[in-house]
């Protein structure tokens, strides 16, 4: 039960990936992409092979930023309109599996309170906004692309909302509506954010990884274990969900491995040492390259022998 009473100058920001949703926003929507040809076979596997070199060895800042530059080149060229109306489209199938229930628990019980909802996430604002608006929160706060002169995406970002960029824009959004952020609440599952929760009075970790679950316990912030149990549609007023379309086993793992790779990077860029995954993840991560690449090599075998 929360505390502070109501009052408008009181908000609460939440980050969006593992916090309010179970994944990352980019990789749940890598399928909806790959079925609209936004993701090509030779682009998904070498920023798969990318991320699988990045597993395996770990990064220096140097080679973080060229993985960063290598996964906004991914979408060079992608239609901004054509990305928001995939995002739209697909917006109940994807997102409704995966939205914790405590999560939206939270959120309705601070607006019951009377305070103002934010979603702060480093992931496109063509995602965050659909997700913000299918759950009911007031405004979204999140990366916002570059674009050309044709509303295509240039391959560079105007405004990367990650880390201490989160508490600019919450600072921003705080002198405009006139929020005390010493009354505000924060949410997030990441070490990345730690400069987020410690700019409001009441930050919560959500299923903290290792370092912010450390943090969290030395400052005395409360912890919180959130995890699907509620379909969101027998939550909220949701219409019924599209059929889902099948996809190719090994085209979709390589797809959302190419997604991932945007995603790696981002939770590990504000890191000081050389992120690295342990071997359980590493040996999964090779395995599903590895299995996807095979796939695709027997159905290419097999278009080839029917063709021929």
């Amino acid at each position: 039960m929360l505390t502070d009473a109501a009052s408008p100058r009181v908000a609460a920001f939440f980050d969006l990936d593992k916090t309010v949703i179970a994944k990352a926003s980019m990789v749940a929507f890598s399928r909806p992409l790959h079925r609209a040809g936004m993701l090509p076979r030779r682009m998904m596997l070498k920023a798969a092979w990318g991320q699988l070199i990045y597993a395996q060895f770990g990064a220096t800042p140097e080679k973080l930023e060229k993985l960063r530059s290598s996964v906004l080149e991914l979408t060079k060229g992608w239609d901004q309109a054509e990305i928001s109306a995939i995002v739209r489209a697909e917006l109940t199938e994807v997102i409704e599996p995966i939205v914790f229930d405590e999560a939206l628990e939270r959120i309705r019980e601070h607006q019951s309170w009377g305070h103002k909802v934010f979603l702060v996430s480093a992931s496109p604002e063509e995602v965050v906004a659909p997700i913000a608006q299918l759950l009911g929160v007031n405004e979204a706060i999140a990366t916002r692309a570059e674009l050309d002169e044709e509303g295509r995406y240039s391959g560079r970002t105007e405004r990367y909302v990650y880390a201490e960029e989160k508490v600019t824009a919450i600072n921003e959004v705080a002198e405009r509506d006139g929020l005390d952020l010493t009354r505000c609440w924060a949410y997030s599952d990441s070490a990345t954010d730690i400069p987020m929760l410690s700019a409001v009075g009441h930050p919560v970790a959500v299923n903290p990884d290792r370092e912010l679950a450390k943090v969290a316990k030395e400052r005395g912030w409360e912890v919180q274990r959130f995890s699907l149990a509620v379909p969101l549609r027998e939550r909220v007023s949701m219409p019924a969900p599209k059929q889902a379309a099948a996809a190719g086993g090994g085209v979709a793992a390589v797809g959302a491995a190419a997604v991932g790779a945007w995603w790696l990077w981002q939770r590990a860029a504000d890191r000081r040492r050389p992120p690295t995954l342990d071997q359980r993840s590493r040996t999964f991560l090779a395995a599903t390259v590895a299995r996807a690449m095979t796939t695709m090599s027997k159905s290419s075998f097999f278009m080839r022998r029917k063709a021929s």
